[in-house]
């Protein structure tokens, strides 16, 4: 099955990401900055089976990055073939806006947790270098690069930018992009949930604790991998997914 990936109408067909980080790497003031954009990003024929991914996962205190914080960050880097899960981090962090009881009741991260918590600001640096060379694979792009960039403006006063691709995108466009059938109009069919546990569910991936960055990171690399097996040829040009 070909799967067409729906794109931003302010966005490039296909975003030259290599060309975008020549040009920021020239531009940015912060020498941290400076590194990541230098490591470069993938060209965007490179086939799917030789692209370097890493899967990010962030829980915050709310949906709006220019109000809400973020709380906990994990990554795992991986390939179609492997997760390497030895390269995995997790860090839990100290917001600078306040901690609303219902995302303590959403994500389990109390004041307790958070008290000693290091601020954005000291694991950026080594963030960065998780995040650099490597093509970053979320569930839902509008939460993880854009309170991103959000945090790196606050602390650095420079934006942050990157490739994402997005398995809740492509879930969205097996079962969520096509006019429903009449039956399913009849009958009130509710559209097929593309959220991360369900979608796992589909493609016979284990269930896990949802809300915890690290796990929900870990579960977003299986079901692209998953996704990858189903639906892609090893050959696809990671332009075809990326953001």
């Amino acid at each position: 099955m070909t799967v067409v990936l729906p794109r931003d109408k302010d966005q490039d067909p296909r975003p030259d990401w290599p060309a975008r980080f020549t040009a920021w790497a020239d531009q940015v003031k912060r020498p941290e900055l400076q590194q990541f954009y230098r490591a470069g990003a993938v060209a965007s024929d490179c086939p799917l089976n030789e692209v370097p991914f890493v899967a990010l996962d962030v829980e915050t205190t709310g949906l709006n990055p220019e109000r809400h914080a973020i709380l906990s960050v994990g990554l795992v880097p991986f390939t179609l073939k492997r997760i390497t899960l030895a390269g995995s981090h997790h860090w839990v962090v100290k917001p600078r806006l306040p901690l609303l009881q219902q995302s303590i009741q959403f994500h389990g991260i109390t004041h307790t947790d958070i008290k000693d918590a290091p601020d954005m600001a000291e694991i950026l640096p080594d963030l960065l270098d998780c995040l650099a060379g490597r093509v970053v694979v979320v569930h839902h792009r509008a939460i993880e690069r854009s309170f991103m960039d959000v945090v790196v403006k606050a602390r650095w006063n420079e934006g942050l930018q990157f490739p994402i691709v997005d398995t809740m995108a492509i879930e969205a466009s097996l079962h969520r992009d096509k006019s429903p059938s009449l039956w399913a109009r009849l009958t009130n069919r509710r559209p097929v949930s593309i959220r991360l546990a369900d979608s796992r569910i589909r493609y016979g991936l284990p269930h896990y604790p949802p809300h915890n960055a690290l796990t929900d990171a870990l579960a977003t690399a299986e079901l692209f991998q998953a996704q990858c097996a189903y639906h892609f040829e090893s050959a696809t040009s990671i332009g075809d997914l990326w953001y």
